[in-house]
């Protein structure tokens, strides 16, 4: 994934608070479930020196019940939440970090690859599309010629003519569809396309659209456009299409860093993140490592060795995790992280290279 979205994090010098809350309001009496909870991480977070300007923020965020979700992270440095992302289910673990870095690691892990992708619900009216990407979220209604749709049957001198203009309108409306479809999967980078409704409109849309958008298309046994039409098999068959795009692509990058162009271990990593060489860190998903790096100021100034850091004239290098440290790295030099479930490294570190 790239980390587009937390990188506006490194603008600002740190120390920086992060919070990770199991926040679900579900069960009777998570008001004061919260609080306790609450509680027990700002301790922890005052006597790692985090001041009071920088946990009462926090405190009302967390505990506003209109900030509903099963967990929550937060973010924050000085009196300013920099960053809150709400958690579809609460986090493996409440934590609580004052250091150099944000702590954005379990938040990267537990959100897992974002895949772009485009939903469309067909009928011979039009569709309903979405596009969802790494900045949010974007319907579009397709509504193409709506006369005439339906073949009536009747017979007559007239029918032939009539019912050849209900399938004329039918391909000018799927033509519309596919032409949105080309149109925002070539804009947005779309890597899915999930296309459901009416089968006889699938076709025609299938027939219409270009050929990259045609690689990249599943369709759905499940899903309507029909007032009242419920979603949820529609929506687990594009869970499932996005999940399957991520394994394939998890599988591919292993393949390429077994076969070739690749650094292996963390101090190999760091290195070549600071040479601006790294195109994807694999990491192995580890919420039990403590492995620390070196840095300095700078977002590339990282090390597994402290030396190094004072030979590139870094005055007072500082000791930080090393995911945080790896985190800023990848963002700062426009790299991406994948998180894998095995990797050929002792630390669970690798890297595939640009050059």
């Amino acid at each position: 994934m790239k980390l587009d979205a937390i990188r506006p994090l490194y603008d600002h010098p740190g120390p920086f608070a992060s919070v990770y809350l199991d926040t679900d309001r579900s069960l009777e009496g998570f008001a004061n479930v919260i609080q306790r909870r609450w509680a027990g991480l700002r301790e922890r977070l005052t006597e790692a020196g985090a001041p009071d300007e920088v946990l009462d923020p926090i405190g009302e965020l967390l505990l506003d019940p209109s900030h509903s979700a099963p967990g929550r992270a937060v973010f924050a440095r000085g009196s300013d939440i920099l960053l809150t992302a709400p958690l579809s289910a609460p986090p493996r673990r409440d934590i609580a970090r004052w250091g150099p870095l944000p702590h954005v690691m379990p938040l990267l892990a537990q959100l897992g690859e974002p895949v772009p992708h485009i939903r469309v619900l067909a009928d011979h009216a039009g569709a309903d599309v979405v596009v969802v990407t790494g900045s949010g979220r974007r319907e579009l209604s397709v509504e193409a010629t709506d006369r005439p749709l339906q073949k009536t049957g009747q017979g007559g001198w007239s029918q032939r003519h009539y019912e050849q203009n209900v399938e004329e309108t039918w391909r000018r409306n799927a033509a519309a569809v596919a032409g949105i479809v080309d149109r925002e999967a070539q804009r947005t980078g779309a890597e899915v396309i999930v296309l459901a409704g009416d089968p006889k409109a699938r076709c025609l849309v299938i027939d219409q659209l270009g050929k990259e958008s045609a690689r990249r298309l599943t369709v759905a046994d499940h899903g309507s456009r029909a007032p009242g039409a419920g979603l949820e098999h529609f929506d687990a068959e594009v869970e499932r299409a996005c999940a399957a795009w991520a394994d394939a692509r998890r599988a591919l990058l292993l393949d390429a860093y077994a076969a070739g162009q690749s650094v292996t271990g963390l101090q190999e990593t760091t290195r070549a993140l600071r040479d601006r060489r790294v195109r994807t860190v694999l990491l192995r998903d580890d919420p039990s490592s403590t492995a620390t790096a070196w840095i300095g100021p700078e977002p590339a100034q990282v090390s597994t060795d402290r030396a190094d850091l004072l030979d590139w004239g870094v005055r007072e290098p500082v000791e930080e995790r090393a995911d945080a440290a790896l985190a800023r790295a990848t963002a700062a030099t426009d790299a991406e992280v994948w998180f894998v479930e095995e990797i050929a490294s002792r630390d669970g570190v690798g890297a595939l290279l640009r050059f």
